[in-house]
């Protein structure tokens, strides 16, 4: 079939090529649709997968124009038939020349033939065309026209060299002897036009033209791909350029594709070394290949922590999120997704987690209790120190104001409002505070500014310490300091005193000796008794109020109690207070320090005398002494109510104390076994059948008898 313009003036073709030219025209059609079914299932066939569900109605496109070229081919068949009828009616008339009627109908056939054709090519969306072995353009359908912005008469005829910058001639050339000897070619082509910058790319099928055994030309039909083309290079280039790594892989792990990034960040310098790699030599630990999935899965997005091996066999932790590929039957072909590395994350998550365990381990081992305040004035932290101190469970704090708070301290409220209206940065306050079993206690609060990230007040945080027992401790060196003082003064009124004691009994044994009357005499013997009694007890004091000699000295237990009755002697004939002191003979000589002793024998004579003044108005106490194998004791037993089996193992606790306030320090009894552990003895209490309570001090004997 020709395609070029119809010239009226041409010999007509013979009658008897009229078959000939049927059953040609028919092979031209079965060539036609059997090329296009061809062409477009090679376009189709790898995308056909990928591409979006409402795009695979284009077989009933196909179809749709296989039906319009069926119309087609029928009107040229009638065509024919007519041409066939006119050139019947001239054989009858051999050797007569056809009329002028039957050359013009013949004509008008010619012409309607070519522009059904015309009409067929334009319907098309995608180029087609007809060229010349030497490029010349033999026919174009519309949408060439619309790409070039030339005209139909204006293509047709023209170089195509003359029209299109790529590609080149040179590069056609080379390719023209396998198109020659093949016939056909299929394949992408980038085309850029001489009148545009902007590349394009077609999807081409070129069929040879045959003229006899001769190609003489090609016909092609292209389809425009290039915005899937430049579609395709910035995904090429985003996936080139990411920082995370992108994967392609099959269900069993085995690498397909990877971008740079995925081949730096597991070690690799080429990327055809990572893709070699067998899908085990990835594991870090043993078991299914981590890229790929087991036999039942559905290929759905899924996100997880995977750990990889890098070139060099040190570990690197992922976070993959992949997702699966299907066929057109289905199947999961392979699978896509990104590998985020975080193994510097989680080194520093794990670091964090030590860092905060190492936090928390530092507050808990505190003796201070640590809180943290908001700007509303709620507790953030409370540190477990919080049981200890006050009695609550830090849960039980947290989120709550500090006057929500029972007992709260206005001194502490008063502390955090300066510190968080910038009064000042750091500040200190003591206040007392009610534990939740009833008692209080005496606090320390320091405070100082918790900022932010942006170097602003965010909350106060404050260590609290319980300062009770420091404060105590202070006030019993204050009263030490104060006994110190009065002993060095009784020391000295002691020495005042004795100079007219020692007058007084010097003069009245005179009188005595000189004085005849006996009423006289009675009362200078009485005076002169009193004044040695007097004399005694300065002498006592300056024995109690002198200070200990260094080390310890073989002492007489019975002139210790002696001495230190003496001294209470005054206080119990107040009080109505009997003293029962039995002295036994064979008593051994105890190893100690006698002032010390003393201090504890008048403790425990204390103690018993409050003891029976709070259970009635008189009583009697009673002391003893006796021996042990190696050792010596003095008990001090008064009838007093006793001592609360709940109290027992708590009275030489320090500052503990069952009496009134202002009674007692709860220091006297600590004291006393202290000084007996120094002693290498002890002091005991129990409670004593008959009622009342008895502490028995114990002390090594030395050797000898009193």
């Amino acid at each position: 079939m020709s395609l070029d313009p119809v010239n009226t003036s041409r010999t007509p073709r013979p009658p008897g090529n009229l078959d000939r030219e049927e059953s040609q025209l028919w092979r031209w059609a079965l060539l036609f649709m059997v090329l296009l079914s061809v062409a477009l299932a090679g376009l189709l066939y790898e995308r056909l997968e990928n591409i979006p569900f409402q795009l695979r109605a284009i077989p009933f496109g196909i179809l749709a124009l296989s039906i319009l070229f069926a119309v087609y081919a029928y009107g040229r068949r009638r065509e024919v038939g007519e041409l066939k009828q006119l050139l019947h009616g001239l054989q009858e008339h051999v050797g007569a020349a056809p009329s002028e009627e039957q050359l013009d109908q013949l004509s008008q056939v010619i012409m309607r033939s070519q522009r059904n054709f015309k009409e067929l090519i334009d319907s098309f969306d995608d180029p087609a065309c007809a060229v010349s072995l030497d490029g010349t353009l033999r026919t174009v359908n519309k949408r060439i026209t619309e790409l070039t912005g030339l005209s139909y008469s204006e293509l047709v005829g023209c170089k195509i060299y003359d029209l299109i910058e790529e590609p080149s001639r040179e590069e056609v050339e080379r390719g023209l002897g396998r198109f020659l000897e093949k016939k056909r070619w299929a394949g992408t082509v980038r085309i850029r036009l001489k009148n545009s910058t902007r590349p394009l790319y077609f999807e081409c099928v070129l069929n040879g033209i045959v003229k006899g055994d001769e190609v003489v030309g090609a016909s092609m039909l292209g389809r425009d791909v290039t915005e899937q083309r430049e579609k395709e290079m910035r995904f090429t280039e985003l996936f080139e350029t990411l920082q995370e790594g992108v994967y392609f892989s099959s269900p069993e792990g085995h690498l397909l594709d990877a971008n740079p990034s995925l081949v730096n960040l597991l070690g690799y310098t080429e990327k055809r070394e990572l893709l070699a790699v067998e899908p085990e030599s990835l594991n870090f630990d043993a078991g299914q290949p981590v890229l790929g999935r087991a036999v039942d899965d559905r290929g759905g997005v899924r996100t997880r922590e995977v750990k990889l091996r890098r070139k060099d066999g040190t570990a690197a932790v992922f976070l993959d999120s992949s997702r699966a590929v299907w066929d057109t039957s289905g199947n999961i072909v392979r699978y896509q997704g990104t590998l985020v590395d975080i193994t510097e994350r989680r080194k520093m998550e794990r670091q964090l987690a030590q860092q905060e365990e190492f936090r928390a381990r530092l507050l808990e081992s505190f003796p201070d209790l640590i809180l943290v305040v908001d700007l509303e004035e709620r507790y953030t932290f409370v540190s477990s120190r919080a049981r200890d101190l006050l009695g609550y469970e830090p849960q039980n704090m947290l989120r709550k104001k500090i006057s929500e708070l029972d007992d709260h301290s206005p001194e502490l409220a008063a502390l955090y409002h300066n510190i968080v209206s910038g009064k000042e940065v750091f500040a200190s306050a003591e206040y007392g505070a009610r534990h939740r079993d009833g008692n209080w206690r005496t606090m320390r609060a320091a405070g100082s500014q918790l900022v932010d990230a942006d170097a602003k007040i965010s909350g106060v945080i404050v260590s609290v310490r319980d300062i009770t027992l420091e404060r105590k401790l202070e006030q019993q060196v204050v009263q030490s300091e104060r006994l110190a003082a009065m002993g060095a003064m009784i020391g000295g009124v002691a020495h005042e005193l004795n100079n007219p004691l020692t007058t007084i009994m010097g003069v009245s044994e005179l009188l005595q000796d000189t004085e005849t009357n006996e009423g006289s005499r009675k009362q200078l013997g009485m005076l002169q008794q009193q004044a040695r009694k007097a004399a005694e007890i300065v002498q006592n004091l300056t024995y109690f109020s002198r200070p200990p000699a260094p080390g310890k000295s073989r002492i007489n237990l019975v002139e210790v109690v002696e001495r230190t009755l003496n001294l209470h002697a005054y206080s119990l004939r107040k009080n109505s207070i009997t003293v029962d002191f039995l002295k036994e003979a064979g008593v051994p000589y105890a190893l100690g320090d006698p002032h010390q002793l003393m201090q504890v024998f008048l403790n425990l004579i204390v103690n018993a005398e409050q003891a029976i003044r709070e259970a009635r108005d008189k009583g009697t106490l009673r002391i003893r002494l006796g021996k042990g194998d190696n050792s010596v004791w003095v008990s001090f037993h008064d009838d007093g109510p006793g001592i609360p089996k709940e109290n027992l193992a708590s009275i030489f606790d320090p500052f503990y104390t069952t009496k009134r306030p202002g009674r007692g320090t709860g220091l006297g009894l600590s004291i006393c076994k202290s000084v007996m552990k120094e002693h290498n003895g002890s002091v005991e209490a129990a409670n004593s059948p008959d009622g009342g309570a008895v502490f028995t001090v114990t002390l090594p004997v030395s050797s000898g008898t009193m």
